[in-house]
């Protein structure tokens, strides 16, 4: 353990997984608790981050759960209440809640789009909407927000919602940390791309690959130069960055942590 965050209290939003493994939000609340930060782990299911509570506490870790439909402002400001009720503070937001849905305009019907929206997106305005106030009247604080490289290029697959919310991560961070950098809060963006997380079995493998996780898997690794596909643990490394004093000069910016899928041309 390093104390990168030592002291400091971390709301995680998205902390659980669908199965075992490193999905972002479990590595990211396990990552920071290492790192001596007091962790607030958010899931709308306490069935989920039973394994990431485990993996905290089994180092002694400081952690407390909560669930919480992120989607729902008063869900939202309960939560963040809660935490302030625990902890005293909120030094650290990282937004890590977002899933998929296949299909383009035609084919996505709209009840979808919104829902994809209000999970990839809303989420995100709902949490800042929260926390800001209480970073501002603290003197500071750090957020980080997971996008998406779908939100910056085609990854081959139709999922324009899921797309096109990804993108609007990178520019409300971009606009929160215009207006708030004065007030010593920090916005910045984690871009995943194509990582080996438990949701390519659960889901995507299902929605992309009639099922077949070792072809969707293959078709993922073919896109990547660096021949290999990092999970959940490298987009915590980014995050981990980012929310602590290494990246105290760095606002409004984003880590595409993507093997380098996306300098491809092709």
């Amino acid at each position: 353990m390093n104390n990168r965050l030592a002291g400091k209290v971390a709301i995680v939003t998205g902390a659980g997984c669908v199965a075992s493994g490193w999905g972002n939000g479990r590595a990211v609340a396990v990552r920071f608790a290492k790192e001596g930060a007091k962790v607030f782990a958010v899931d709308r299911s306490m069935e989920t981050m039973q394994e990431t509570l485990e993996l905290i506490k089994q180092d002694q870790g400081d952690v407390t759960a909560m669930t919480c439909d992120v989607t729902s402002g008063k869900s939202v400001e309960t939560m963040v209440a809660q935490c302030v009720k625990r902890y005293g503070r909120v030094d650290i937001l990282v937004n890590n809640v977002g899933g998929s849905a296949a299909g383009g305009p035609i084919a996505m019907d709209e009840e979808t789009w919104d829902a994809q929206l209000a999970l990839n997106l809303k989420s995100v305005f709902l949490t800042c909407k929260y926390v800001l106030p209480i970073m501002e009247s603290q003197g500071g604080g750090a957020i980080v927000n997971t996008s998406s490289t779908s939100g910056l290029r085609w990854s081959g697959a139709a999922q324009v919602a899921y797309a096109a919310a990804k993108a609007g991560i990178i520019q409300l961070s971009k606009v929160v940390a215009a207006e708030y950098a004065s007030k010593g809060i920090r916005v910045n963006t984690v871009v995943p791309g194509q990582l080996h997380t438990p949701m390519v079995g659960a889901r995507l493998a299902g929605q992309r690959a009639d099922g077949n996780v070792e072809a969707l898997l293959k078709q993922r690794l073919a896109r990547i130069p660096l021949g290999f596909m990092g999970d959940g643990r490298d987009t915590a490394n980014a995050a981990l960055y980012l929310a602590s004093e290494e990246a105290r000069f760095v606002t409004g910016a984003e880590i595409v942590v993507d093997g380098g899928m996306t300098i491809r041309c092709d």
